[in-house]
């Protein structure tokens, strides 16, 4: 049973070229049943990201504190 959640940066972050703002919210529906969504590397993020926005989670060196996660299931 996957589940959906709605991901909003805390703040404005910028780092090594890449810029992260608080209007660039995502949402993410999980393969597995977790509540953790940084559980397997934040693999859903990364490629929503990527896909929506053209930013690269890795390279801006984000962490689970950037983010505001809310269960939308």
């Amino acid at each position: 049973m996957a589940r959906v959640f709605k991901i909003t940066p805390k703040r404005v972050k910028r780092t090594n070229g890449t810029v992260l703002t608080p209007e660039m919210s995502i949402t993410v529906t999980t393969v597995q049943h977790t509540s953790d969504l940084f559980y397997n590397g934040a693999k859903e993020i990364k490629e929503a990201y990527m896909r929506l926005y053209d930013f690269d989670y890795q390279k801006a060196c984000c962490c689970k504190n950037d983010f505001e996660v809310k269960q939308l299931d």
